[in-house]
């Protein structure tokens, strides 16, 4: 069995983690107590060891690390009803926060306990068969998730070099801003997942507020309604490692197919059906519904418009019971029929998963992962606050006093820029081609090499 280990970090990665547990505890017909209910069929639980251990009574246990440098957020998740499932020893904190300091996470207080996590992740890899990677929940924005998350991706990365690191990071986003320190924190962490991470599924908060106002139709969107939109994502994009028999079946195929170029690993996720309560008696779902909304700009989890750039790949991931043959037909003609979205260097760039097993309280359902150019526009808002800022060295004694240098900044926003310019090279990459096609017309090389060949063929 290929096993998954995940690590949440922060109060925003514990609070999607144990979101996300909940959900596919319920779908594999897992209870709270760790049992499995066998009312549903056995063919609930699929391939439930990727994500889940057994236990000596025969209970399903959770294979994760849950972190954070304070103690509240791990009570909380231990009060909840699924928090007995989770195993003791996986909990490991601090007492003293890392007060939406960066460096505060990632040197001095996080340093303390990253080496109890590797200890705990350790333990459950030497319990794995055969370990497919690693994903972590981690908010940007914040002190302990980007901090203390992208020490831990530098450590898993250094002790386990040959497996997939993927990250699912709640990157901050301008109308939706509690922290003032935000861009030093996400410029920071974007330095160090461009390096460490292989797969960076991206989400913001102002994208996911936008579709439970204008799609869902929710009043006022408490944390508990995103995490809900985030862990359902999540379940889609995983689907295929959960259950057999499907396509993208494995954490590598997934990033083999979706990374061209290994920098450029920032996906833009989506999900379909999204229907506000009132209105989801009414509607009717097919393939080409789901197709549509997943490939609505109004769908996606991260506030960047896909029509501002080109998609290099695409993923889409389908459950319910539908037709494999309409599934590709589908995927094909919304290919053919905006091709001015894709790149045209890369065919065949999109790929399709069908699931049999439709999420708990739907039919149907699809899961998008774009690699868009377009989601350059995150990058670049969050480079000019980090400027700005930077410029005059405001709120900076807070990161050097706990030992950080400037030149880390500096490095982290050229590092940054670097990025947004690789994107736009992509985005632009036509222009390119005809310029370079026109210099290898013009080459003399070429006219001496048909000559030599002419001489020896003579000879």
């Amino acid at each position: 069995m290929r096993e998954i280990i995940h690590c949440q970090v922060g109060q925003c990665g514990n609070q999607i983690g144990s979101r996300f547990w909940e959900l596919i505890a319920a779908e594999h017909g897992i209870e709270a107590n760790g049992k499995f209910d066998p009312t549903g069929g056995e063919d609930r639980l699929g391939r439930s060891e990727v994500y889940f251990s057994q236990g000596m009574a025969g209970n399903y246990v959770p294979r994760a690390c849950l972190i954070d440098l304070e103690p509240g957020t791990m009570d909380a998740i231990r009060s909840s009803p699924y928090g007995q499932m989770f195993r003791p020893d996986n909990f490991v904190f601090g007492q003293n926060g890392a007060g939406n300091n960066w460096a505060k996470g990632h040197y001095t207080e996080g340093a303390e306990l990253v080496d109890q996590v590797l200890d705990v992740v350790r333990r459950e890899a030497e319990s794995c068969d055969s370990l497919q990677g690693f994903q972590v929940t981690q908010s940007l924005g914040g002190g302990t998730g980007s901090g203390l998350g992208t020490l831990l991706l530098c450590k898993i990365k250094e002790e386990y070099p040959d497996r997939i690191m993927s990250t699912y990071s709640i990157v901050p986003s301008p109308k939706v801003s509690e922290v003032v320190v935000e861009p030093y924190n996400a410029v920071l962490s974007t330095h160090q997942l461009v390096e460490n991470s292989d797969m960076t599924f991206c989400f913001d908060n102002e994208a996911l507020y936008d579709i439970c106002f204008k799609t869902l139709r929710l009043k006022s969107p408490s944390y508990n309604d995103l995490n809900h939109l985030v862990s359902y994502t999540m379940s889609g994009v995983t689907t295929c490692l959960r259950y057999p028999g499907q396509l993208n079946a494995d954490m590598r195929k997934l990033a083999v197919n979706m990374v061209p170029f290994p920098r450029l690993h920032f996906f833009v996720p989506g999900f379909a059906p999204l229907t506000s309560r009132g209105s989801s008696q009414y509607r009717s779902l097919s393939v080409a519904d789901l197709k549509t909304q997943m490939f609505s700009p109004s769908n996606m989890m991260t506030a960047c418009n896909p029509f501002n750039g080109r998609y290099l790949t695409v993923a889409a991931i389908f459950r319910g019971l539908m037709s494999m043959k309409e599934v590709e037909d589908e995927m094909f003609q919304h290919q053919t029929k905006t091709s001015s979205n894709f790149v045209e260097w890369i065919p065949n760039n999109v790929k399709t998963a069908v699931c049999n097993i439709p999420p708990k309280g739907l039919t149907m359902s699809g899961t998008f992962i774009g690699n868009t150019t377009a989601i350059q526009d995150i990058f670049k808002r969050i480079s000019e606050q980090f400027t700005v800022m930077f410029r005059r060295r405001a709120f900076l004694h807070w990161f050097t006093g706990e030992g950080m240098d400037e030149m880390e900044f500096t490095e982290a926003e050229s590092n940054m820029n670097d990025l947004i310019a690789e994107y736009q090279q992509y985005q632009d990459a036509e222009a390119y081609e005809e310029e370079y096609l026109e210099d290898v017309e013009e080459d003399p090389r070429e006219e001496y090499a048909s000559s030599t060949d002419q001489e020896v063929l003579q000879q």
